[in-house]
């Protein structure tokens, strides 16, 4: 079966029902909605800026609305557990079902050659006795009671990371939580993940791959074979056999998206719906964006997190989310939490071309309510951006 030529309009719909942005509300937000929501979104990429609120909390509150950032926490680090944190986009929080499909890609990590494990491998196995031994730990905690001595294999706290980090991506370690430096705390997988994940037969190369891409098209609903590959960081050679037999199966429908030269595939079981009645701030780590390429053909948002570009050379700021209004993105603001001040601070607000004339004062809304969850008393705007004249006095309006 080959679907017809599909709009760019439907499949930004298809996109954001497949990512939850249809799915009804609930007050407050459950465990069972987050469980709904990391469902659609598979994956939550794990950041460490926390300019305005940390990369994992915020695809949760775009979708879900207002919610105890606790959830997240019991999901991750607390029985039954529910998440757990991997290599699965990049650092990122999973489905704890996902552990056994992680498997050949622990043993391609381990295939490889890590100077920590070959120069000091009595270093690593030492580490991982004092896992054992300790119970949860972080780099710190191990190397806090080590003599620093020559003779011990010189461990300090940059050695000790290093072996965590190697264990913990070939699976010898797993992610028990995080502290409040956000710093990782390690244990045996067998007291962090259930024991039914760890009892199940282990998947072949290849049913793994068929299963990351058959789980990225279902959090896609529509994507081309770059965007599957991108959604699990996976290589092509993974990605076209499973696309192929994933085809055969019924599962993707090879279908052509207006405008596209590549060739894409809906998922089976994707809604194509007639509208989607969004309104949400997104993080720049959000899988709705997190693939410029595809954003920009979808949306027609050029997209591109500026961090890490000097700040005379920043064309919109430093932490810029694109705000989305039914099914389109239409402007941009770059957003800081003044906690000190308990002030949410627009450095910059910008419209799209195509942004309707409600723009400000939706994004007022939204803004407003960003600025509830996170504890702060007020906004306050900057005035640079050609859309910051009106969303200022949207504000002072509502």
């Amino acid at each position: 079966m080959t679907r017809e030529s599909i709009s760019r309009a439907l499949a930004r719909r298809i996109t954001l029902t497949a990512q939850g942005f249809l799915d009804p509300v609930h007050t407050p937000p459950t465990m069972r909605t987050l469980t709904r929501t990391v469902g659609r979104t598979g994956v939550l990429q794990i950041d460490s800026v926390n300019v305005l609120q940390r990369a994992h909390y915020m695809p949760l509150y775009s979708r879900m609305g207002p919610y105890d950032v606790r959830l997240l926490s019991r999901a991750a680090e607390r029985r039954p557990r529910r998440l757990v944190e991997y290599w699965a986009h990049v650092a990122a929080y999973m489905p704890v079902e996902l552990w056994p499909y992680m498997q050949h890609r622990m043993r391609r990590y381990r295939a490889m050659q890590w100077r920590i494990r070959d120069e000091q491998p009595e270093l690593v196995a030492s580490v991982l006795a004092q896992v054992k031994e300790r119970g949860p730990s972080t780099p710190r905690d191990l190397d806090a009671g080590l003599p620093r001595t020559k003779e011990h294999w010189g461990w300090n706290w940059s050695t000790t990371q290093q072996a965590l980090d190697y264990l913990f991506t070939v699976g010898d370690l797993a992610v028990a939580g995080r502290n409040a430096q956000f710093e990782r705390i390690f244990d045996l997988p067998d007291r962090v993940l259930p024991p039914d994940v760890l009892g199940r037969r282990e998947p072949t190369d290849a049913e793994a791959h068929v299963e990351l891409v058959r789980r990225a098209a279902a959090s896609l609903g529509i994507a081309t074979e770059a965007c599957l590959r991108d959604y699990y960081r996976m290589h092509h050679a993974q990605v076209r056999p499973a696309v192929q037999t994933l085809v055969e199966a019924g599962e993707l429908i090879p279908a052509r998206i207006q405008g596209w030269e590549r060739p894409a595939y809906l998922f089976h079981a994707a809604r194509l719906p007639r509208r989607v009645q969004a309104r949400a701030l997104l993080s720049p780590f959000d899988p709705v964006v997190w693939e410029r390429t595809r954003t920009e053909q979808l949306f027609g948002f050029r997209y591109r997190i500026e961090i890490y570009v000097p700040e005379p050379r920043r064309e919109y700021g430093y932490y810029v989310l694109p705000f989305l209004l039914g099914d389109e993105l239409v402007a941009r603001v770059d957003l800081k939490a003044d906690r000190k001040a308990g002030v949410l601070l627009v450095k910059a607000a910008y419209a799209e071309p195509s942004a309707p004339a409600v723009t400000a004062a939706e994004l007022a809304a939204a803004l407003r309510e960003l600025a509830d969850w996170l504890g702060l008393g007020d906004v306050r705007v900057a005035p640079k951006g050609d859309l910051a004249p009106a969303l200022s006095a949207s504000l002072r309006t509502s």
